[in-house]
C-alpha cells in the first residue's frame, strides 16, 4: 500500500494519542453527514478499522481492505467487541480486482492513503472505478497549502520556510509522504465524472501538539473535539487543516 509500511509500528503505538483521536473523530462526524443505513461501503487502507466499525454501527455493510495482517486482526477484535460485522480482506489498492472482483459500492473510503502512493491520478482512478453511479468517494490527504502551519506553530521557523512551497515532507511516523492541494484533487475527480459534495479540514488547532500527546480527561476532551469539528466546517479555519477530507459523488459511468 505504498510507503506506509515503514511507519506502521509507530502508528500502532500512537493509536490512543490525542492527535489520532481528533483525526478519527472528525472524519467520523464528517462522514455521518452523508451516510445512511444500508449503504455498501469499501474502506481501502482501512488499517485498524476505526471508521469501518463506526460505519457498521450506522447500519452500513462494510468491507475493509488492508495489506497488514496485524491491522486486520485488530479490526476483527474491535468489531467483535463493538458487536458489529465488518468483512475484511488482505490486499492493496492495486489488486482490488483480485480482492473484491467486479463489486461496486455506495461509498468508497481512502483515508490517509494518497500521501503514501506514487501516482495520485492512478490511485484515484482505481478508487473511482469502485464507486457506483450516484455513490460517493471519501478521501483524505495531506494539505499542501498548510504544510508550514505545524512547524511554524512549534517555532521551527526554518522548517516552516522550507514547507511553504513543498509538495512532500517527512511525516511524524518518519516516512516520506506527499501533500496535495484541494484544487488538484478536485480537478482529477472532476475529470473522472465526480462532483464535490463537501470538503472539510481535519485537525487544526491540535495539530501542533506532540504526536504522542495523551488525550485530556472529559469534559475537556469533548470540548476540544467540538471546537475542532466546528472549525473543520468553517472558513477560514478549515484551510489550515493538516489534512483535507473531500467527499465527492459519481455522476457518470
Amino acid at each position: 500500500m505504498g510507503r506506509f509500511d515503514a511507519g506502521e509500528r509507530a502508528w500502532i503505538e500512537r493509536l490512543a494519542s490525542l492527535r489520532n483521536i481528533v483525526r478519527q473523530d472528525l472524519i467520523g462526524r464528517q462522514l455521518a453527514e452523508h451516510v445512511t443505513a444500508g449503504m455498501r461501503v469499501l474502506d481501502v487502507g482501512c488499517g485498524q478499522g476505526t471508521q469501518a466499525i463506526r460505519l457498521a454501527r450506522r447500519g452500513c455493510f462494510v468491507l475493509g481492505v488492508d495489506p497488514s495482517r496485524e491491522m486486520l486482526q485488530r479490526l476483527s477484535m474491535d468489531a467483535q467487541d463493538a458487536d458489529v460485522t465488518v468483512e475484511s480482506r488482505l490486499g492493496t489498492l492495486e489488486d482490488l480486482s483480485r480482492v473484491v472482483g467486479e463489486r461496486t459500492f455506495d461509498l468508497v473510503c481512502a483515508h490517509g492513503l494518497l500521501m503514501y502512493l506514487p501516482d495520485t491520478r492512478s490511485a484515484l482512478e482505481l478508487l473511482a472505478a469502485r464507486v457506483t453511479v450516484g455513490g460517493m468517494l471519501s478521501v483524505t490527504f495531506r494539505n499542501a497549502t498548510a504544510l508550514a502551519f505545524r512547524p511554524a506553530m512549534r517555532g521551527y521557523w526554518k522548517a516552516a520556510l522550507d514547507a511553504m512551497d513543498a509538495q512532500s515532507y517527512v511525516n511524524e511516523l518518519g516516512v516520506q509522504a506527499s501533500a496535495h492541494s484541494l484544487d488538484d484533487v478536485r480537478g482529477i475527480l472532476a475529470s473522472l465524472g465526480f462532483a464535490e459534495r463537501a470538503w472539510y479540514g481535519v485537525r487544526i488547532f491540535s495539530d501542533p501538539l506532540p504526536p504522542d500527546q495523551a488525550a485530556p480527561p472529559e469534559p475537556e476532551l469533548q470540548l476540544l473535539l467540538d471546537v475542532e469539528y466546528q472549525a473543520s466546517r468553517r472558513d477560514p479555519y478549515r484551510y489550515l487543516g493538516s489534512q483535507i477530507h473531500l467527499i465527492s459523488e459519481r455522476l457518470v459511468e
